[in-house]
């Protein structure tokens, strides 16, 4: 491709970036009659009526802008003592897919024994509503299907015992376990929020096999299949046709009722009842003024770093560092897409990339020279630089994403760090690592060819 083309590429990237990065700046002033009051920045993705949306905000970490800490007690009454410990683990296994679905990155979900009381604290960064949360790590999200049980009336009658609508209905051996995985979806006529689901091989046949008996009944209320979610009616479809695998659940869901739904669903029903003993809001542990000054000398040394690579070589160094300006746009830009919460240890990440990037133009610089001195010319220099320092860069880069991946442990092996803090900071330094050897390999080398003679 051509080195024009190439930088037209690279320019429309940076000015989307650009408009990622802005915060919202509002716009007001008034020259005689015209008065103009609007912002820029601070947009939002919305794609698919809403079925894809995303604010392009900064997430925060707890030790940067707080949120909340809840502490729940696991009651295990029930449980044989030689199994709570196990049980104790899967509560946590269960509430840290439910916050990480919740969108909620880098939580800490740990584990503690007081006396005879079994307890996770769950701290959420970035989380303010105390009530939404409790809702989802708090409930039990215990999905069973049942069917119309017509003699329960008449049972009931009998007993003079009253009746609910659970006693309606029968369980018909289908549960969240013979679940897949749900998602949010809408009704195509409606455009309702509703959860679509999908059973494992196994649930899908027990699916069929009792969606075949109750389409071939008489009356409709027996042709019904009640969705119940902890023994609470949210659903009470008619069968009219056979289904095996796929299904969804209506029930005047709002939108953020039936993600919530969707999540709990997915991430599975707790295997013991848990209940909430303490929920605190938490403050920012740093506090605003070592944060200020953590990004005063991030910014005084990347100033710094920016003027010695001028000093020593020049305009190279000025192209070096337009390369760096268009790697922390794209950086910044990726962080609110993903999104990626900062904490002071990801920052450090981050800073520490923009290093290791200088260090590889460093090292394509110097090559450039000795080919230089060898008689070469500008433009031959320069493909030779790069081809020549391209092992030694890779081979620096390799062995430290094998570091972020030991210290990120995707696996979560218990013999390798768990901690969120440590984890944002590596994941952080190789999301860096990649984009400045898209700076290095591209950007930088597509600006020397055209600016460079």
């Amino acid at each position: 491709m051509l080195p024009r083309r190439v930088l037209w590429i690279i320019i429309s990237l940076s000015i989307i970036s650009l408009a990622i990065d802005l915060p919202k700046i509002p716009i007001k002033f008034t020259y005689g009659p015209l008065k103009v009051e609007s912002q820029i920045g601070g947009y939002e993705i919305n794609l698919f009526d809403g079925k894809f949306s995303r604010d392009l905000e900064i997430k925060k970490g707890l030790d940067i802008s707080g949120g909340i800490r809840v502490t729940l007690r696991a009651e295990m009454e029930t449980i044989e003592k030689d199994s709570r410990q196990e049980a104790l683990d899967s509560v946590r296994n269960v509430l840290e897919k439910r916050v990480n679905l919740f969108g909620v990155a880098e939580p800490n979900v740990l584990t503690a024994k007081s006396g005879d009381e079994y307890r996770v604290v769950v701290e959420l960064p970035g989380v303010y509503d105390t009530a939404r949360a409790l809702r989802l790590i708090g409930q039990t999200a215990k999905l069973d299907f049942k069917r119309y049980h017509p003699e329960a009336t008449l049972s009931a009658s009998v007993q003079k015992s009253p009746l609910t609508l659970n006693d309606l209905y029968l369980t018909t051996d289908i549960s969240g376990k013979d679940l897949k995985k749900a998602r949010l979806d809408f009704d195509s006529s409606t455009g309702a929020p509703q959860v679509a689901f999908e059973m494992t091989e196994e649930g899908g046949k027990k699916f069929k096999t009792v969606t075949e008996e109750l389409s071939q009944k008489a009356s409709p209320e027996e042709r019904v299949l009640g969705i119940f979610l902890d023994d609470n009616p949210i659903s009470l479809p008619e069968v009219k046709s056979v289904i095996s695998d796929r299904g969804v659940i209506t029930g005047n869901f709002s939108l953020e009722a039936a993600r919530d739904l969707s999540l709990k669903l997915n991430a599975g029903a707790l295997p013991v009842p848990i209940k909430v003993v303490a929920q605190e809001n938490l403050g920012p542990t740093l506090g605003s003024e070592s944060i200020k000054r953590s990004l005063f000398a991030g910014v005084v040394g990347l100033v710094i770093v920016s003027l010695f690579m001028i000093g020593l070589y020049g305009r190279l160094g000025l192209i070096a560092d337009g390369a760096l300006i268009v790697y922390g746009l794209l950086t910044l830009a990726l962080y609110k897409l993903v999104p990626v919460v900062l904490t002071l240890p990801g920052i450090a990440g981050f800073l520490l990339s923009i290093g290791m990037a200088v260090d590889a133009n460093i090292l394509i610089f110097e090559r450039m020279k000795e080919e230089v001195q060898d008689g070469r010319t500008v433009g031959a220099a320069m493909e030779l630089g790069f081809g020549r320092a391209w092992n030694s860069i890779r081979d620096a880069n390799i062995a430290t994403l094998i570091t972020c991946f030991i210290l990120f442990n995707p696996l979560s092996w218990s013999f390798l760090n768990v901690s969120g803090l440590v984890r944002g900071f590596a994941f952080t330094l190789a999301l860096g690592i990649f984009i400045s050897l898209f700076t290095q390999i591209v950007v930088s080398r597509t600006l020397i060819r055209i600016f460079y003679r």
